[in-house]
């Protein structure tokens, strides 16, 4: 493995589950964007699974641009790696138009405020039809929270006082503020969830 390119055992274990589930959610063709790309690993493998879409990865760690580049060389559907953070208000270089905003594991290691940039820039450059795709750990009010969550959890606020998992019903709320409906509630392994948002009727345009 070259030197540049970044390892990261949690996309290794979750990136076919979550290509599963995009296969089954997203058409057979269109661009999309991931946020918070990290090692890499996500968007080459779900590239590399899906020659129909066209992928723009971004992150705002340049050795994490570096290791999505070295993971990404020879696939003709990923875009050079942009240099994004989330939070910025612009989302500069982004296309006008996706079909698809991908977050993996971004909410809780992230302010809070990120969550609101997130909604407002996905309902700002989505296409119609296109959805936010958010994968993690989430708290749910009627749903039991699994002890390993709860150690995570506690483990991320140690290390950074703005991080941690997020309410699901405030990250629908925030969701709606920016014109966004929930269609989607996954189960996923190691107890994650997949999400998925898109206009709500009165927004697609």
């Amino acid at each position: 493995m070259p030197a540049m390119q970044l390892h990261s055992p949690a996309a290794e274990r979750n990136r076919q589950p979550i290509l599963e589930r995009l296969q089954r959610l997203l058409p057979p063709r269109g661009d999309a964007l991931e946020l918070a790309s990290g090692s890499g690993q996500h968007v080459a493998h779900f590239a590399a699974a899906m020659p129909g879409w066209t992928w723009q990865p971004s992150d705002p760690d340049p050795a994490a641009l570096a290791s999505i580049a070295a993971w990404c060389a020879g696939l003709p559907n990923v875009h050079a790696p942009l240099a994004l953070d989330a939070s910025d208000a612009t989302w500069a270089g982004v296309p006008d138009r996706v079909d698809l905003v991908l977050a993996v594991n971004l909410l809780h290691i992230a302010p809070w405020a990120v969550c609101g940039a997130l909604m407002a820039g996905a309902a700002r450059h989505l296409s119609p039809a296109g959805v936010l795709v958010v994968y993690g750990p989430f708290f749910e009010a009627d749903v039991p929270t699994a002890a390993s969550n709860l150690d995570f959890d506690a483990d991320l606020r140690r290390r950074d006082p703005r991080w941690g998992l997020r309410d699901l019903a405030a990250v629908d709320a925030q969701a709606r503020s920016a014109g966004l409906v929930r269609r989607e509630r996954v189960a996923m392994p190691s107890n994650n969830l997949l999400l998925a948002w898109g206009r709500s009727p009165g927004e697609r345009r």
